[in-house]
């Protein structure tokens, strides 16, 4: 979680997202995966659906390798994101998160910039009008992203 927060001339009030706003999320941001882990199933099914032999007989032996590769990659990238949302959603700061989502995409044989792109998307599918949790969202999605580059 961000060091964002500083002190108020008043006291000690705090600005930006707090402990609770990060925890709503870091909720958000893994349905946002789910979500995305859910295009990707749609996706793979409708590949594999693709590639099944027609009334002609089977299709033409290019197309549906290549329709089986996309079906195959789409289907591992959707199990890879879904275990991403069952680690974003446990609140804890992106420096901890972030290498346990590098170790669950190298087990899937992907680098680890490949989650970058479905927690950018989760981030901005973030259905609350909570502004706080937004800008916590936001902000720990960019630097897990900036933590899975290096």
């Amino acid at each position: 979680m961000s060091d964002d927060m500083f002190s108020d001339s008043f006291g000690d009030l705090q600005h930006g997202p707090g402990p609770e706003d990060f925890a709503n999320a870091a909720a958000a941001l893994a349905a946002g995966m789910v979500r995305e882990a859910q295009a990707l199933a749609t996706s793979a099914a409708a590949l594999r659906a693709a590639s099944q032999p027609g009334p002609d007989g089977a299709a033409d032996v290019r197309r549906l390798r290549l329709a089986t590769q996309a079906a195959g990659e789409a289907a591992l990238r959707a199990a890879l994101a879904l275990d991403a949302a069952t680690l974003i959603g446990e609140p804890r700061p992106a420096q901890e998160t972030a290498p346990k989502l590098a170790y669950a995409a190298r087990r899937a044989g992907l680098p680890p910039a490949t989650l970058a792109p479905l927690l950018r998307a989760a981030a901005l599918d973030f259905r609350t009008d909570d502004a706080a949790a937004r800008i916590a969202a936001t902000t720990l999605a960019a630097e897990i992203c900036a933590a899975l580059k290096e």
